[in-house]
């Protein structure tokens, strides 16, 4: 998500910081949700929070990223913030089977054009959307290298589920979700992404069509 912003003078700020307790924020919320309580003093929770590091937290800082990025284009004064008492929140609702994400948002200023401020939103949802393929393509591709073992094919299906459905859940039209700035820019921008979105996050997200595409994919170029 993306929202203005103003700093006050003499404020410090720092995105690296504050990307990084985002980032193991929601990995550990994740990790937490798919292992389970029962689970987490055994070795499967290590497996899991890489697993989380890579598919959740990957996919929230360049959801983020590309909105601060974009806005720097446009000129804008952009930085991430790290919500902390929604941080702790998810992880604590973590341990009850329960994984909400909310890790933080890029503040912005010096924008007010609706089409930038739509570009600005629409980047976050698009850089998920584009990272659920990286995960698409990526098996295939280490499978005719050689790697085959079953975790490399769970964490590309993890990563491109969890990542088409980031995308489309931000796509919400309302309040401060990306998909409400984009909305207001253009209703043609915002159709066409929320219908990626749920082509990928509906149809594509089965195992079915997971297997068929790689097996397909394999035969091809393998």
């Amino acid at each position: 998500m993306s929202q203005t912003f103003t700093i006050e003078p003499g404020q410090a700020h720092d995105d690296v910081v504050e990307l990084a307790k985002a980032w193991a924020g929601t990995s550990i919320a994740f990790a937490i949700t798919t292992t389970g309580v029962a689970n987490l003093a055994t070795p499967l929770v290590l497996q899991n929070l890489l697993i989380a590091a890579i598919v959740c937290g990957l996919g929230f800082v360049l959801h983020e990223l590309a909105h601060r990025q974009v806005a720097r284009g446009y000129g804008a004064a952009a930085h991430f913030a790290a919500d902390n008492r929604w941080l702790l929140i998810s992880i604590g609702l973590a341990f009850t089977g329960i994984f909400i994400a909310a890790p933080g948002a890029v503040w912005h200023t010096g924008v007010s054009d609706p089409k930038r401020i739509g570009k600005i939103a629409v980047a976050g949802p698009l850089a998920n959307y584009v990272l659920a393929l990286f995960f698409l393509v990526l098996y295939p591709i280490l499978f005719m290298l050689g790697v085959q073992d079953d975790l490399f094919l769970y964490l590309c299906m993890m990563g491109f589920s969890f990542n088409a459905w980031v995308g489309l859940f931000n796509l919400i039209p309302g309040g401060p979700f990306d998909g409400a700035k984009v909305l207001a820019w253009s209703t043609p921008v915002y159709a066409v992404m929320v219908a990626i979105g749920a082509f990928m996050a509906f149809y594509m997200n089965r195992q079915e069509v997971y297997i068929s595409l790689w097996g397909w994919v394999i035969n091809l170029f393998g």
